[in-house]
C-alpha cells in the first residue's frame, strides 16, 4: 500500500506545482504561464519530478504517470495488480492537485488565464495535438526506461534526466497542447475545469498512451 499512497502524493504534487505554476505564475489575461514564461512553467514541472523522484523513488519508482505505468507493465517490470494500483492512484492524486488548486483559485485571486492548467488544443489542430502527444510521450517514456534500466540505466542520476527530459518537452509542446504525456496530468485538471478541457480529455488519454506502448517495444528492440 505504501508504494500506491506514494504515487498519489507524488502525483498530487506534479499537479500542484506543475499546473499551479500556469494558474498562479501568469501577469497576462492571454498567455499561460507569462510571469515566468514557457521555461518557467516547463521547469516547474520538470522540478517536481526530480523532486519526487528522490524522494519517492526508492519506495514507488515514482512514475506518478499512467503512461510510464504502461510502459514499465508492457516490458514485464511490474504485475497486473500493481499497473492497475498504480494507475488508479495516480489518476486520483492528480484529481486531489487540481482540486486543490480549484479551491485556491475560488478563495482568492489569480495571475493567470486558466483555473486548473488543463490541457487543450485550439479549433481544427487535433491532429497536430495527437501527434505532438503520442511522440513526445514515446520520447519521454524512452528515457524513462532507458535512464532506471538495471544494467544500462543512469543509477542515481535517473531522477535528474527523467526531469529535465519534461522539462525540455514542455517547452516545445507548451504552445501546443499545455504540454500532457501524463492521463493523469490531465484528468483533474479537465474534471474541475469542464468544458473544452473535458470534451478534449480523450485525446490526452489515447495518445499518451499509444507513445508509451510504442517505446515498450522501440526499448525492448534497443536493450537486447
Amino acid at each position: 500500500m505504501k508504494k500506491y499512497v506514494a504515487e498519489l502524493i507524488g502525483t498530487m504534487v506534479l499537479v500542484l506545482l506543475g499546473c499551479g505554476s500556469a494558474v498562479f505564475a501568469g501577469s497576462a489575461a492571454d498567455t499561460v504561464g507569462a510571469g515566468t514564461g514557457t521555461l518557467g512553467v516547463a521547469l516547474a514541472f520538470g522540478l517536481s519530478v526530480v523532486a519526487m523522484a528522490y524522494t519517492i523513488g526508492n519506495i514507488s519508482g515514482c512514475h506518478i504517470n499512467p503512461a510510464i505505468t504502461l510502459g514499465v507493465w508492457l516490458n514485464g517490470k511490474m504485475t497486473n495488480k500493481d499497473a492497475f494500483m498504480y494507475m488508479l492512484f495516480q489518476i486520483t492524486g492528480g484529481i486531489i492537485g487540481a482540486l486543490i488548486l480549484s479551491l485556491l483559485v475560488s478563495t482568492g485571486g489569480h495571475a493567470g488565464p486558466t483555473m486548473t492548467g488543463a490541457n487543450t488544443f485550439d479549433s481544427g489542430e487535433m491532429a497536430q495535438a495527437f501527434i505532438a502527444e503520442a511522440v513526445f510521450t514515446f520520447i519521454f517514456v524512452l528515457v524513462v526506461l532507458g535512464s532506471t534500466d538495471e544494467k544500462r540505466g543512469a543509477g542515481n542520476l535517473a531522477g535528474l534526466a527523467i526531469g529535465l527530459t519534461l522539462t525540455l518537452i514542455h517547452i516545445v509542446c507548451i504552445p501546443i497542447t499545455g504540454t500532457s504525456v501524463n492521463p493523469a496530468r490531465s484528468i483533474g485538471p479537465a474534471i474541475m475545469e469542464g468544458g473544452q478541457a473535458a470534451s478534449q480529455l480523450w485525446l490526452f488519454i489515447v495518445a499518451p498512451f499509444l507513445g508509451a506502448a510504442f517505446s515498450s517495444l522501440v526499448w525492448k528492440f534497443l536493450k537486447k
